[in-house]
This record gives C-alpha cells, structure tokens and sequence, in this order.
C-alpha cells in the first residue's frame, strides 16, 4: 500500500516519528503541497492512501486518482475536502477530532495571561535596564489586570470550550456560555446564555466555535457594537469567524481592550492586515494545537484510523 503525505511539515518538522504509518505500507513524504490540482494528482495519483493537513482534495484530483481510497485528514477541520466528490468515488474520509482540547484550552490562557499580566514587556524592560535605573522596588510600564471575579463568555461550548470554562472557574472567573443549541453546563458555577446577553455581560469573550457560513465573521461591527466597552477578545478556532477591519478599529477606538489572536482568516498572515497595526493585539502563528506532545497524539490518533480501516473496522469517518 503507497501512503503518500502530503503536507507533513507542520505536524512533523523533525520532532516526532512516522514510523506508524511506516509500519502500515510505503510511506512517500512531501513537507509540502502547493495547492495545485496537477502537482496533487502527480503525487497522489498511484496512491491508495493520502494524508492531508491542509492540502485541497477535490473533484477534479479524484477523478485523476483511480488508486485513492482513503484520505486521512490529519486536523479536526476538513474544509477543504470535498465529502461529496468523495463519497462518489467511494473514498473513505476520516479527521482527528478532540486531540487536543487541553493544549488549546492552555493556549487561550497564555494569551489571556499575557495580555492581563504583561509578562513580555516587563521582562523586556527588565532587561533593557529600566529596573536596574528605577528608584523603587517595583514599578509597571502598563497597568494589570486581575481575573477573580471577570466574567468570561465562550461563544461555543464543546470540548475546547469546556476546559477552558474549567481554568476560568480556577481563576474564579464568573462562567457563561453560548451554543447554537442547549447544553447542560457542566457545573453550577456555568450557565447558558444568550448571544446578546454574553455580549453584553463578558468582560472576555472568547470563540470556540467550527467555521460555517453561519458563524464566518459572526464579529462584525453589529456583534462589537453590543459587546462592553474594554472587552478582551480572544480567537483560537478560525480566523474567518472574524471582521477583521471592524476588529481592527474596534482596538483603535478603544471598544475593545484588547485581542488574543492565534488565527487570521487568511494564512500565512498578509503583509497589509490591519491587525498587524492595530494597538493592543497579541498575535501568534496558529500554535495553540502544537505543543510536542499534542501532535505526537494526534500522530498517534492518525494512524489508528488508518490501521482500522485497514480492519474494516474504520473510526473517526467523517460524512
């Protein structure tokens, strides 16, 4: 059996092994795949298996590719995989969901922590001697901010969210909640709310919700508008789920204190995005799911859905 990786640098630069999928057939490894039909069909097109972080399969690559079987999609998102086109090529599909949920949860509180206690800069003055000049024994280059008793507001309550909720609660951040459909809190101390009134009463909001058209740029002028004023925005799911220009001028005006941002809505980042000049707005190259141990599960988790639909016993089938 030929496996061929399409897009292997971003979960592998070096660091973790795949001699997982090396012990289930010939691995053929690309760090990666421009997104062009022709150079992905001349890659994949004897291949029975391909395995795709972000690369696109289509219609047009699968009617070039008679050997394909199965796509491993090696995230949670799959976007870019046209289901249909595969389900009439009898192509099974599987992705990777929940793998890290707790590494994410961690890095939206990196972003809230750096933004409430100013860890960076002050370490930067530090060294830049400032202290070693200062007259007294301490002193802050910009004001801090305490979490007991902020109210935080998660739009989206699945797996993410729910650890994130759990390291609020820890902080004794007051908890609220909203989802496109009910779901019971998983404590008292968390409670389902409208999208209106999370807007209005959450000193934090932060998103963890998937990319739909529905959801693409829900935080738009309309949505900033009803939000308080000095409100934190933080955003480790999807870039699009942004405005980005109305973001932009929301940290410029003020109406929002501050953003979190470990996404944008196209990536790598453009050169003239806004928030790359808007004050206030702590930026990072999509690493909330990258920490080493996180993708050696997810490595892990990806060739247990190989393995098993070699089986014919396929988990994680995405429909």
């Amino acid at each position: 059996m030929k496996i061929v990786i399409l897009d292997g640098h971003a979960l592998n630069p070096g660091d973790i092994s795949w001699a997982g999928f090396e012990a289930l057939g010939e691995v053929v490894l690309y760090d990666r795949t421009a997104n062009d039909p022709a150079e992905i069909i001349a890659r994949i097109w004897d291949a029975q298996v391909a395995l795709s972080n972000k690369v696109p399969i289509t219609e047009e690559i699968l009617a070039g590719c008679p050997n394909l079987e199965y796509v491993g999609v090696m995230a949670t998102g799959f976007n870019q995989i046209d289901l249909a086109a595969c389900a009439k090529h009898q192509v099974t599909v599987t992705n990777i969901p929940a793998y890290g949920s707790e590494a994410v949860a961690q890095f939206t509180f990196a972003l809230l922590l750096e933004i409430t206690s100013q860890v960076a800069l002050h370490n930067a003055s530090v060294k830049q001697g400032d202290w070693q000049r200062c007259p007294d024994f301490t002193y802050f280059v910009k004001p801090l901010m305490e979490l007991q008793g902020k109210t935080i507001g998660m739009i989206g309550y699945g797996a993410i969210a729910k650890e994130v909720a759990e390291i609020a609660h820890a902080f004794k951040m007051k908890v609220i909640y909203w989802n496109h459909r009910k779901k019971a809190p998983q404590a008292p101390w968390a409670s389902q709310v409208s999208l209106a009134e999370l807007y209005q009463k959450a000193d934090v909001v932060s998103l963890h919700v998937p990319l739909f058209p529905e959801t693409e740029k829900m935080i738009d002028q309309a949505a900033l508008d009803q939000m308080k004023t000095g409100a934190i925005l933080l955003n480790t799911s999807r870039g699009p789920l942004l405005e980005e220009a109305a973001v932009a001028e929301a940290l410029h005006s003020g109406k929002l204190a501050a953003c979190g941002l470990d996404v944008v809505a196209q990536e790598p980042i453009l050169a003239d995005n806004p928030l790359l000049i808007a004050p206030n707005c702590w930026l990072t190259p999509h690493i909330a799911w990258a920490a080493v141990e996180t993708r050696a599960r997810l490595m892990g988790i990806g060739v247990e859905n190989l393995a098993r639909y070699l089986e014919g016993q396929p988990q994680n089938v995405v429909k």
